[in-house]
């Protein structure tokens, strides 16, 4: 049931930007809003709780960006009133968008720092893999259409394989080969402590946000 505003009375979904919180978190409130699930970016659930009142089932979320088309990646933590039901509640409803898994809220930050950002990651390694497709040659709608179903394969490929990461990378790398001098490149590098630097990076910047 869709509405132009909450219900009193009604499950809610709080998806506003985190300055507006507070005011929405009393006007649910005051409405006697017995549910919510919050996707709020960076808002922690002591502060939902206070705003919202005792006894409202709260449970908050980290979705991502996929979920506009159907293949996302959440992370949903309960709070102090919410129990399995709420959780279920909540899985419900972010599930129909993708992927969902239950953690302790303290590791949210860690969900941002690798799935909440995540795609942004994806988004520059498709961008200079269409650059370097273009330096070595090939035009760049060619670049871009290679790039783009090579990263779709791989997810797939990844996704419904029952091996991890590392067994698909030496599959594909054999020695001597085109793709053992590429991943020495990488190596050389420090490719994999780039990643993770960066996922440390944004996880500490979603403490510290979470924090202030």
């Amino acid at each position: 049931r869709c509405s132009d505003g909450p219900e009193a009375g009604v499950d809610t979904i709080l998806a506003v930007k985190p300055e507006v919180v507070a005011d929405a978190c009393f006007s649910l409130s005051r409405l006697g809003v017995p549910r919510v699930l919050s996707i709020a970016a960076g808002v922690q659930i002591r502060t939902l709780e206070a705003s919202l009142g005792e006894g409202v089932r709260l449970v908050r979320a980290m979705p991502n960006t996929p979920a506009l088309v159907g293949q996302g990646a959440a992370a949903i933590a309960a709070g102090s009133a919410a129990g399995p039901d709420d959780l279920g509640w909540a899985s419900g409803i972010l599930s129909a968008v993708g992927t969902v898994v239950v953690v302790e809220e303290p590791l949210l930050d860690a969900v941002t720092g690798l799935s909440g950002s995540g795609p942004a990651y994806l988004f520059l390694l498709a961008e200079a893999l269409v650059d370097a497709g273009c330096d070595v040659g090939l035009p760049r709608d060619v670049a871009e259409a290679l790039t783009e179903q090579t990263l779709v394969g791989a997810a797939i490929l990844l996704a419904g394989s029952d091996d991890n990461p590392s067994t698909l990378r030496e599959r594909v790398t054999s020695e001597g080969g085109t793709t053992a001098a590429g991943m020495a490149v990488f190596e050389a590098a420090g490719f994999s402590q780039l990643v993770r630097d960066v996922v440390a990076a944004a996880t500490d910047r979603s403490r510290q946000l979470g924090s202030g």
